[in-house]
């Protein structure tokens, strides 16, 4: 890069810009300083690409300066964390932001959101009182547990229970149970974090009774089970069940502590998915504790749960990193109303959108592509071919990874357009819109798409086939 370069002197004064058409339109609807901020944006960002040599040289004229900062402004008006439409077919999409709310937790974010609550207030006694109440009847009652806490996210739920339970001393875990989940959480580094030191017992494939017998010492402090959601180890394998671990919990005086991840509260069968623990199983085995996510399958808000014995959820709570790791008010808000839904199973297969997703049959998802079919078709005309195909989506969120839910989705071939440049298109729309490539199409599955949001879809669909091919 130099210091200097001919075309600079070419870039218009900020005063001119402001007086340009495009700036002038502004005027009445933006202070002085955002406009002169955006223009100084825009004059930096042309400096920094002469400087560096891009190519093809922009455009320096005043007018063209201009727009680049209504660009600039329109750009830090946008908000970043935005409503997307979910075309992927993977219903706990991570990236997408996992499970979408239930109408009543919507509704229970904005009553306490929009004034004061009882977050920390008893209004029988007039006196402070603990957050963690709001959900930990709602939590014994469906799971079975004797008592509950709730915090910011499965992983901090892991920290909390092995720093509590473990801290400065040792945990047993099963080699087959070292897992990575999304955003490189380890169980060994969140180990290691909570100040706990990892005994790894028996092999990859084959863990046995005996391992953690011969590995429990003076320094044991907890034996940590790990449910395997996402991936599966098949073969030659043999895993020790709970009943086992915590028969030899009780034996050597040890808690049994087991990170099911998903958190799923109904029978899978219901949702026609294959068989997985859920929270109230795995608690009946008599391991003294379990954690799981609040936003996988149980398809409520961020959160990590951990239920199970009295004796131990106290300990958690009275730890320092209880409070550091505590949920806010519109968090809980919309747990505890997912949770209240779950009283009635039916009602919360109707109700949260997550679980009504994975339980939709494939000869509706045909009736769904048959009726987005006419109006797509009508908006790309001959720019693009629409065809219903057999589509498989996935559970997604690190959960039920051999799951396969089969459907339909509409695959979409682009006449004048690369098949990246549409995606980016619908990237770019207003919602977005984000599909999944395969055999050279898109797939837009509607498994994911809620009620209401087919036209957006056709709209986006239609406005990105028919925009210049120049991007």
């Amino acid at each position: 890069m130099t210091d200097h370069h001919p075309l600079l002197r070419q870039l218009p004064a900020i005063d001119r810009l402001l007086n340009t058409p495009p700036l002038k339109a502004m005027a009445d609807s933006h202070a002085h300083a955002q406009l002169r901020a955006a223009a100084q944006a825009a004059v930096e960002e042309l400096r920094r690409r002469l400087l560096a040599g891009e190519k093809p040289l922009p455009d320096l004229a005043p007018g063209a300066v201009a727009r680049l900062a209504v660009e600039f402004l329109h750009a830090l008006e946008t908000p970043s964390l935005r409503r997307v439409l979910n075309l992927t077919g993977t219903v706990l999409h991570t990236n997408l932001g996992r499970a979408p709310l239930a109408q009543s937790a919507l509704q229970a974010v904005v009553e306490v959101a929009r004034g004061y609550s009882t977050l920390e207030y008893e209004l029988g006694e007039g006196r402070r009182g603990e957050r963690h109440v709001h959900v930990e009847e709602l939590l014994c009652r469906l799971t079975g547990a004797e008592a509950a806490l709730a915090v910011n996210n499965n992983a901090g739920a892991v920290l909390l229970a092995l720093a509590a339970l473990a801290g400065g001393k040792s945990a047993l875990v099963s080699r087959g149970e070292l897992i990575e989940i999304g955003g490189s959480f380890r169980i060994p580094e969140i180990m290691a974090a909570g100040g706990v030191r990892l005994v790894e017992v028996g092999t990859t494939n084959k863990t046995h009774l005996d391992d953690y017998r011969r590995a429990i010492g003076d320094g044991t402090a907890l034996i940590l089970k790990v449910h395997t959601s996402n991936y599966r180890i098949l073969g030659f394998t043999s895993t020790v069940t709970g009943e086992e671990l915590a028969a030899l919990g009780r034996e050597r005086g040890l808690p049994v502590l087991e990170d099911l991840g998903s958190g799923l509260l109904l029978d899978p069968a219901a949702l026609g998915l294959p068989r997985e623990p859920t929270v109230r199983e795995a608690l009946a085995t008599g391991i003294d504790a379990v954690t799981f996510s609040g936003d996988k399958l149980l398809g409520g808000p961020q959160a990590g749960v951990i239920a199970g014995r009295q004796e131990i959820i106290a300990r958690l709570k009275h730890h320092p990193l209880a409070r550091a790791l505590r949920l806010d008010k519109m968090t809980l808000a919309a747990l505890e109303a997912t949770l209240r839904l779950y009283l009635d199973p039916q009602r919360a297969l109707r109700e949260i959108p997550a679980l009504g997703m994975l339980a939709i049959p494939a000869e509706e998802l045909l009736r769904r592509c048959r009726e987005l079919l006419p109006p797509m078709q009508a908006v790309a005309g001959d720019r693009a071919d629409l065809e219903i195909i057999p589509a498989t989506a996935t559970v997604g969120g690190g959960a039920m990874p051999l799951a396969e839910l089969p459907g339909f989705a509409l695959a979409v071939t682009p006449h004048r357009l690369s098949l990246q440049q549409l995606a980016a298109r619908l990237r770019r729309s207003d919602p977005p819109v984000v599909g999944r490539t395969q055999d050279n199409r898109l797939l837009l599955d509607p498994r994911t798409l809620l009620p209401g949001e087919e036209p957006l879809l056709t709209k986006a669909l239609g406005a990105a086939l028919a925009a210049p091919s120049h991007d």
